[in-house]
């Protein structure tokens, strides 16, 4: 069964969670364990938090889920500055820092993770999980 939700979302923290129980919902009904549920809500948290983050003016984001059967895929799209994604480091995690563990947190978590992105032409993040 394939089917996708998709949610507009306000660029303001306090709908992330909105994001993160929706992104639960689909997968539990996909049969995700407890464990891959929670991995999904975290990685989900993270990209809309880049999102509202670094959008700059822009009032909303873009949510998609979208159930393959055996996998999850979701889509984050913001509509801001973008960034220069060949400039990223992953972070040392000996040091603290302020920024950049948000797309680390990501990558750990999910089995596949894109980054479409264009300085001044937002950016998108697609991940996905495979149901175990």
């Amino acid at each position: 069964m394939r089917e996708s939700v998709n949610l507009s979302l306000p660029c303001r923290p306090e709908y992330v969670s909105v994001a993160r129980l929706t992104a639960s919902f689909v997968a539990n009904q996909m049969g995700f364990d407890i464990e891959a549920i929670e991995d999904i809500k975290l990685a989900v948290g993270e990209a809309c938090n880049n999102a509202v983050l670094h959008s700059g003016n822009s009032p909303t984001y873009q949510l998609e889920l979208k159930n393959m059967e055996s996998s999850l895929i979701i889509e984050v799209k913001d509509s801001g500055r973008g960034f220069d994604k060949e400039a990223y480091k992953a972070p040392e995690l000996g040091q603290l820092q302020e920024n950049g563990l948000g797309l680390f947190i990501i990558k750990s978590l999910m089995d596949d993770v894109e980054i479409q992105t264009f300085e001044g032409n937002g950016t998108k993040i697609i991940m996905s999980k495979d149901v175990e």
